[in-house]
């Protein structure tokens, strides 16, 4: 009987794997053995795609003439800087006493990649291969994935949409960045005084820079527009509550012209003439202003536990709290995996599946050694709450591809202590929101008030926390919102919809108020307010947006189409974004995490705009994703994908190269120069 060979994708893995199997290796060159089994590991990507000139040594010089370049046959190599170990990596594949080969890279896309291109660069032959697909690397998960692998053959559509993926991100980054780069590079490097300009070109990477331009134009363009809300201050001094004027139906101003919304007046004037007119008593002026109560409703308001963390959220979270870069977030939570402490994090589901919900008592029994979640962990195990809770919305097997949500699996205690702090406090985000699912929802009394003087209304709206439920876990919001995600266009100010936190004791004055009622009215006032522009992306919001980026598609078919195809995948979204700020078109404010342009970025986005604009459309990249999609799924075959991609690449180069309109980018640049710093003279010195 030959001797298996596990080939993980990092040392700390492998060294994991051989813990798990319990046997007694002995340390070699680049590999662990036994007499039953070896286990060895690549360094990421030991196997890459060749450069053009490696097809042809005149493809090295950049040249109109060469392009489009679409191989037949692509080629690969091994990367200089890890060639040792490929080199070992392959000698051990190709052993004649190993008969089975057990991959355990990391169970997404990318690590299934990783190993087919070794395979296929080491030219193996003959073995029996199976596929180990674990959630975590926990000693029993690495067991169970051993126990349960599956033949390789069984992911090969999977390993076909990886291919696909580096194809049309070489395809579109080598054909496209020279193409830019020749056409334009010499206008942006004369008119920013370099000596050169590269125009880096991405399939996810140049719409993601559109989103942060547009965003950066709108707010540039927005045009702050005042309105005028009328106020009243009802009831007696000391205990008075706010009402807000609305132009229902029924109300002198209804549908007027006057109106900004239904709210508020577009002139002050007319804000005036509204508060004269309810001040004016027919019958005694002497008679003090009142308002009579002509509705009153009491309801509980119930608030579900979120969903639990897949990576975006767990970045945007991360961004907002610590003010930390997703690259920085992934980080972390990778090491957090490889200390057996959380699940996979490359995840874009918030559900667990169904047979985790069943062995999920496993997770709760180990978090009693992580002493902040006692005290919950007690209140668990008393209502008995983890029972059933595969019948909830937190567990949903259709909404799974490749691994559920990000939670702790209640085993590394021990390593968590010696984690630097900032990781201790990502992992107790991620236990807290854990534990939440188990607790009942917050209930919120609300109370809604409309008052009448004449027949103009007025609107006001209270809650106060009945029951904690959940938020004894998270804690309670505070008033201050982080909107740093919202996308409308108003002022907060002007939400009259938002219900007014109160305290227990002002609430229940409030509660005993009844229909009919007439009560005093201290005053009517003017409260101006501004519409305010679009809210900047920080870092974390712009990972989400991404991740929904379907959702920006105007077209409702194609929205359908590809929904839940954002832009990028949870492996690579933050690698983007961080070679956007590398490349220098994007700056990353590290203090408040805020992602804004850079003048390099609008003018790389203006040249794209001006060549290939649908590229810096979310509905190209979407649709893309979901081709892959369709081809991990097995619904389309990988000629077909290709067929689609090298038209693509073929047509717009094509087109490109007829254009010449690099003359007229000048104009692009000067409108968006206004908002930077000048460039600098060629002799170094500042323009003045």
């Amino acid at each position: 009987m030959g001797k298996s060979l596990y080939i993980a994708e990092k040392p700390s893995v492998a060294q994991e794997f051989a813990k798990a199997l319990h046997i007694n290796t002995q340390r070699k060159d680049g590999y662990l053995e036994s007499a039953e089994a070896i286990v060895t590991w690549c360094v990421g990507h030991l196997v890459t795609m060749s450069y053009p000139e490696e097809y042809d040594p005149a493809l090295k010089r950049w040249s109109l003439e060469t392009l489009p370049f679409i191989p037949q046959e692509f080629k690969y190599e091994v990367i200089p800087a890890v060639s040792k170990q490929f080199r070992i990596v392959s000698g051990l594949l190709n052993r004649t006493d190993v008969d089975t080969i057990y991959v355990c890279t990391d169970s997404g896309r990318e690590g299934e990649y990783i190993y087919r291109l070794v395979e296929q660069q080491a030219g193996v032959k003959g073995k029996n291969r199976r596929r180990v697909w674990i959630d975590s690397q926990t000693e029993e998960e690495i067991l169970r994935g051993i126990k349960e692998a599956k033949d390789l053959k069984e992911y090969d559509n999977l390993a076909a949409s990886a291919y696909l993926r580096a194809k049309e991100d070489y395809l579109m980054g080598i054909n496209f960045s020279r193409l830019l780069t020749l056409k334009y590079g010499n206008s942006i490097s004369n008119y920013l005084n370099t000596k050169y300009s590269v125009v880096s070109v991405g399939r996810v990477m140049t719409c993601v820079l559109g989103m942060v331009v547009r965003r950066e134009r709108e707010i540039r363009e927005f045009v702050e527009t005042p309105f005028y809300r009328v106020l009243s201050t009802i009831g007696e001094k000391g205990a008075t509550f706010e009402g807000e004027w609305r132009a229902v139906k029924g109300s002198k101003w209804f549908e007027s012209f006057d109106l900004y919304k239904e709210n508020g007046f577009k002139e002050k004037e007319k804000a005036e003439e509204l508060i004269r007119f309810l001040s004016n008593s027919e019958s005694d002026v002497s008679q003090p202003l009142t308002c009579q109560i002509v509705s009153i409703e009491k309801k509980k308001e119930k608030k579900n536990p979120p969903l639990l963390f897949n990576l975006a959220e767990i970045q945007n979270e991360c961004s907002k709290r610590f003010k930390i870069s997703p690259d920085e977030t992934l980080r972390i939570i990778q090491e957090l995996y490889e200390k057996k402490l959380v699940t996979y994090p490359r995840t874009d589901a918030r559900v667990l599946s169904t047979a985790v919900a069943k062995e999920i008592h496993k997770n709760l029994n180990g978090l009693m050694q992580y002493e902040p979640a006692k005290p919950y962990l007690q209140d668990i195990v008393k209502f008995g709450s983890h029972k059933g809770l595969e019948k909830t919305r937190y567990v949903n097997d259709k909404q799974i591809t490749d691994h559920y949500a990000i939670i702790p699996t209640g085993q590394g205690m021990g390593a968590l202590k010696g984690l630097p702090n900032l990781s201790q406090r990502v992992y107790d985000v991620i236990v807290r929101r854990f534990l939440s699912i188990f607790y009942p929802p917050a209930v919120y009394q609300k109370v809604s008030i409309v008052t009448k003087i004449k027949e103009e209304s007025f609107f006001s709206s209270f809650k106060v926390l009945a029951e904690e439920g959940y938020l004894k876990v998270t804690g309670v919001p505070g008033r201050k919102n982080d909107n740093n995600d919202n996308n409308d266009n108003t002022d907060s100010r002007a939400d009259s919809t938002e219900d007014k936190d109160t305290d227990a004791a002002f609430f229940a004055r409030i509660q005993s108020l009844k229909k009919g009622m007439t009560l005093s009215v201290q005053s009517l006032d003017i409260k101006e307010g501004k519409t305010s522009p679009p809210k900047r992306y920080n870092s974390g919001s712009l990972i989400l947006a991404m991740e929904n980026a379907g959702q920006l598609i105007e077209d409702e078919e194609l929205r359908a189409q590809i929904k839940g195809s954002g832009i990028g995948t949870s492996a690579t979204r933050g690698e983007i974004l961080k070679k956007l700020f590398n490349n220098k078109y994007l700056a990353l404010n590290k203090k408040t995490q805020i992602v804004t342009p850079t003048m390099l970025g609008e003018m790389i986005y203006d040249v794209v705009d001006h060549s290939i604009r649908p590229l810096l459309n979310p509905e190209l990249t979407a649709s893309w994703e979901k081709g892959l999609t369709y081809v991990a799924d097995g619904d389309i075959t990988s000629d077909e994908y290709m067929k689609k991609l090298d038209d693509f690449v073929s047509r717009r180069t094509l087109a490109v190269k007829g254009l010449n309109n690099q003359y007229q980018m000048r104009a692009c640049y000067d409108k968006a120069a206004q908002f930077y710093k000048k460039p600098v003279r060629k002799t170094g010195k500042t323009k003045k």
